[in-house]
């Protein structure tokens, strides 16, 4: 079977707050959803009519039913998706507090994504796939790390487009400069790389003082040093395509041996900024393997992020190519 696309990492069921705006301490219900970066990605890459797959592990037990039953009500193929004994699926709560607080608390002990193994790997024929896409969490310890560099290897190696999502969790990384250090060593076989200011930041960290945690919000942590060199230090691993996300102001466009191209983003007011990110991945992606140019593709992308911070959740709420088109169309167009 040919694949447009597998991503490969973590999965969860993300418990959100129903009490929008509400303090932590104060929710009284949570709404279940899925999630996980790869997750999110590759759900908006199917809605978009992507061919995909998706290569994480889930462990025997009713959560990773819930996530199944999902991936397979999509249409996603789930056969690279093992069942891990003794490990458990993975589970978030997420607190909604907008405009720009969102606490994070993850289970993730024992989690049985990060249980991945090169065998599992190599249940793939890279040969049939357009792109393969991880994000850095599955980095995060073995044996999911070697199976992560095994996969990438076994992409490069066979000319598939390879993107990282960089990802950077720092609450999952038992001393945060080994993420850096992970980075910089897998970059070399990244073709395109996807990042915030601040996972870009992290890419290159040297210091655990550089970065500070508030409130609880693992996915934005606040990191200290110079944006600009690190993307000059990125590219000069070898990353070909570097798109920085930098929120409302859109994403900036590095490409080796080219000129900075900055694409702007849509306007709205967010609800949920978690999961835009992933959104943005899954409409630059489409536009990518459908040919489009660069900018074009990150307006996708850009669109797709728009919709989904106006819902209260990530993956159930990627949108559809009509309603991306439309969107697009609704608002000045690409």
């Amino acid at each position: 079977m040919k694949y447009d696309i597998i991503a490969m990492g973590r999965s969860s069921i993300d418990l959100y707050s129903q009490n929008i705006g509400a303090d932590f301490v104060d929710i009284k219900g949570f709404d279940a959803f899925v999630g996980g970066s790869p997750l999110n990605i590759i759900t908006g890459c199917r809605r978009l009519g992507l061919k995909t797959a998706l290569l994480t592990a889930v462990g025997a037990d009713k959560v990773g039913d819930f996530i199944l039953n999902f991936l397979e009500k999509e249409g996603i193929d789930t056969r690279f998706i093992p069942t891990i004994p003794h490990a458990r699926s993975s589970a978030v709560i997420l607190g909604i507090q907008p405009p720009d607080t969102f606490p994070l608390v993850y289970y993730r002990n024992n989690a049985a994504d990060s249980q991945l193994t090169i065998d599992h790997v190599d249940q793939i024929d890279m040969s049939a796939v357009r792109l393969f896409e991880v994000s850095g969490t599955a980095l995060n310890m073995e044996p999911s790390r070697s199976a992560v560099f095994h996969a990438m290897e076994k992409a490069h190696r066979s000319g598939v487009t390879t993107l990282l999502d960089i990802d950077f969790r720092a609450d999952q990384w038992t001393d945060m400069r080994s993420f850096g250090i992970t980075m910089r060593a897998l970059l070399p076989k990244v073709k395109i790389a996807i990042g915030t200011e601040e996972e870009i930041l992290a890419a290159m960290l040297q210091d655990s003082s550089q970065v500070k945690i508030e409130h609880q919000q693992i996915s934005a942590p606040k990191i200290t040093g110079d944006v600009e060199q690190a993307i000059r230090d990125i590219l000069g691993l070898g990353v070909e395509i570097l798109l920085v996300k930098r929120g409302s102001a859109g994403v900036s466009i590095y490409e080796k041996g080219k000129d900075r191209i900055d694409t702007p983003g849509f306007p709205v007011t967010p609800l949920n900024v978690l999961g835009a990110g992933d959104a943005f991945a899954s409409g630059f992606i489409y536009g990518y393997l459908n040919g489009w140019d660069l900018y074009k593709s990150c307006r996708m992308g850009n669109a797709s992020g728009a919709q989904v911070v106006l819902q209260p959740g990530c993956a159930n709420f990627m949108p559809m190519l009509e309603e991306s088109l439309a969107f697009i169309e609704e608002h000045g167009g690409f």
